[in-house]
C-alpha cells in the first residue's frame, strides 16, 4: 500500500503519526447546544439506544472534510 493510499484511506479521527501544531487546551463554557448534544447522547446511551462505538462510526461517515469543517 503506497503513503497516498494510507492517507486516503484514514478515518476522520485517525490522526496519529501525521504532523500537526500542538494541541491547544482551554477550558470553555459549553454553548447550548453543546449542552443539549450531550445530553441527548447520554439519555440515548442510558436507554441502550446507540452506544459510544455506534456514535464514533457516525462521525467517520461524514468524511473527513466534513468533520474538519466542524466546531465541536
Amino acid at each position: 500500500m503506497t503513503d497516498t493510499e494510507k492517507l486516503v484511506n484514514r478515518l476522520p479521527n485517525d490522526l496519529g503519526g501525521l504532523p500537526a501544531d500542538p494541541i491547544q487546551q482551554t477550558d470553555h463554557e459549553l454553548e447550548p447546544w453543546e449542552k443539549r448534544c450531550h445530553a441527548l447522547a447520554d439519555v440515548l446511551d442510558f436507554h441502550k439506544i446507540i452506544n459510544t462505538e455506534e456514535k464514533r462510526c457516525g462521525v467517520e461517515a461524514l468524511g473527513s472534510e466534513m468533520v474538519g469543517k466542524l466546531t465541536y
